[in-house]
């Protein structure tokens, strides 16, 4: 099987090793003639950073790069990067690296045109109606981990400095023009780094299928991830250079992001207010509180997930599937509680604030209340 194609869902999407070199043409495609790459702090020193300039420059639009992406990205980092666009006079924007990167880099595309602050654009109603749709700037976004998928997302996860709350910011438009996701940019990811960022795509995948929204194409392409994490994920963990495992899994990333239209849940609900305050690594944090909520949910999910398991080859059920979920977590180093993950000295309250505040919550399964989410947080420490 040919692993190189090309994809029209839910945007344009050139699939396949060495397909970086297209770059600039994607960036022709997108009306994109100076661009700003975004990237983070950490990738911005790298071969494959200057990989992606080359062929910006070779191609005459130039090599101005912009990498104030904390790995958490907030308002102040948005600020910069919107201040270094403009400055720049650029027309759009290459998002190249992993979630936080790309989530940033959309925004900076996103809210460089606008006047309104960003807060006033997050997910909730019609409250995307209020940007100028034709001040949004086009984005290309160039994945090089394998997990967020923000790659094909209409929106971006920003957290507010001010209240150490993640926000959802969303617009139609804020979907990337194209996407190159090439599976070498990822061969040098290191091992804990393909393991939470895997974790992420299979905590989309899980809580899509699991979400009791109506939404079959969601439903579908959340249960086939799944199985690509499944398959893949221990590959590329432990043989970094294995291509067709990260191929597979970067196919896996953007399946979840496409699938978690139809909802997520408690994982998300949780992981967010607990990477704002403590700032952990988001997939990972994931893994961790993912046993924790399968038991919570395990009354309206157990029927789901044991045709799940089925089809994954899991044997037992739900009881199979849950005890899989650990197995895969032990054998990629996840930590078993938040408190091994580093969360020490936690302001339950303030987690369990943020975990009710959150819109994933509306995905879940079982309602979420503030005593049960409480005893729920408890139990993972």
């Amino acid at each position: 099987m040919s692993l190189t194609a090309n994809w029209s869902y839910p945007t344009a999407i050139r699939f396949g090793a060495g397909r970086i070199a297209e770059i600039a043409d994607a960036c022709a495609t997108a009306g994109i003639a100076s661009p700003l790459l975004v990237t983070d702090r950490g990738l911005a020193g790298l071969p494959i950073a200057e990989t992606v300039l080359r062929h910006l420059d070779t191609a005459g639009l130039g090599r101005a790069v912009f990498s104030g992406v904390d790995p958490n990205p907030n308002e102040e980092n948005l600020a910069a990067g919107v201040e270094a666009f403009r400055s720049g006079s650029h027309d759009g924007v290459v998002a190249f690296g992993g979630g936080s990167g790309l989530d940033l880099g959309k925004m900076i595309a996103f809210m460089a045109g606008q006047t309104r602050p960003v807060w006033d654009f997050e997910d909730i109603g019609d409250w995307w109606t209020r940007a100028d749709a034709d001040a949004i700037f086009p984005n290309v976004a160039v994945p090089t981990t394998a997990g967020t998928g923000s790659e094909v997302g209409r929106a971006s996860v920003l957290a507010n400095s001010a209240t150490h709350e993640k926000k959802i910011i969303f617009h139609p438009k804020v979907l990337p023009s194209v996407v190159i996701a090439d599976p070498e940019l990822t061969v040098g990811m290191p091992a804990p780094i393909t393991a939470g960022t895997g974790m992420d795509a299979f905590a989309h995948c899980l809580e899509a299928f699991c979400s009791p929204h109506y939404h079959p194409m969601s439903q579908g392409i959340a249960l086939e991830g799944m199985r690509l994490v499944k398959e893949n994920l221990p590959k590329a963990h432990a043989a970094p250079d294995d291509l067709e495992a990260r191929a597979h899994m970067m196919s896996a990333a953007m399946m979840g992001a496409t699938a978690f239209q139809k909802g997520l849940g408690a994982i998300h609900a949780i992981s967010h207010p607990v990477g704002a305050l403590y700032r952990t690594h988001h997939g990972t944090t994931n893994a961790v509180v993912m046993q924790a909520v399968l038991n919570f949910n395990r009354s309206a999910i157990e029927d789901r997930l044991a045709t799940a398991a089925a089809y994954l080859g899991i044997e037992g059920g739900f009881e199979g599937f849950h005890a899989f979920v650990g197995d895969l977590n032990a054998r990629l180093g996840i930590p078993g509680s938040l408190t091994d993950l580093g969360v020490t000295d936690p302001d339950l309250d303030s987690i369990l604030e943020g975990a009710l505040k959150d819109p994933s919550c509306g995905g879940n399964p079982i309602k979420m209340t503030a005593e049960n989410t409480k005893m729920l947080i408890e139990s993972l420490f």
